[in-house]
């Protein structure tokens, strides 16, 4: 028995040391599902509506966006408008609705999002938008689904079938270009 206690004393030594050097220390941040629908309430009559919630530092290494955006079904011909964001990524979580995601591929006609522009300060950080994406993959997305979105990588919904898409966002910011500790008012 002293073997096996000697033993595990021998293993967990260095093991508590490595969580305790590896483990990040600060304090959770919550989005409640209550405050997702508040926003989505306020914003349902809206075609599009892309809205940080919070902008949390993680340990002074990077930061994390939470957000919620909404767009309306769409009706017939879709003006092609793809995005792509150079040092954000995306993943984003279906919470209602169904639509066709097109990613990758090349973006018609690309420009500069302005720097002091909404999208560039508080949501995506440096973008480019542009019109349709070529030879882009497209799949059918719908509530439930998550993708992940790397930087540099042109997107786009060229088609929503239902009332509206929901989908949480979380926005992964590893240059620290969004505005740690922006709370929505």
């Amino acid at each position: 028995m002293k073997n096996v206690i000697l033993k595990l004393a021998v293993f967990a030594l260095p093991m508590a040391a490595w969580a305790q050097q590896h483990t990040p220390s600060g304090t959770a941040t919550d989005v409640a599902g209550a405050e997702i629908q508040a926003v989505v309430q306020k914003n349902s009559a809206a075609t599009v509506s892309d809205q940080q919630i919070r902008v949390v530092g993680i340990n002074d290494e990077y930061n994390v966006g939470v957000g919620v955006v909404q767009r309306a079904k769409t009706n017939g011909q879709v003006r092609p408008n793809g995005i792509e964001h150079s040092q954000i990524t995306e993943v984003y979580h279906v919470i209602s609705g169904n639509a066709v995601f097109v990613t990758g591929g090349t973006m018609e006609n690309p420009k500069e999002a302005a720097p002091d522009s909404q999208v560039v300060k508080v949501l995506n950080g440096p973008s480019t938008t542009g019109g349709a994406i070529l030879k882009g993959t497209s799949r059918k997305i719908g509530p439930g689904d998550v993708v992940v979105i790397p930087p540099n990588t042109p997107h786009w919904f060229s088609e929503i079938s239902s009332d509206q898409i929901v989908y949480l966002v979380i926005r992964i910011d590893p240059h620290k270009v969004l505005p740690a500790g922006y709370v929505l008012k």
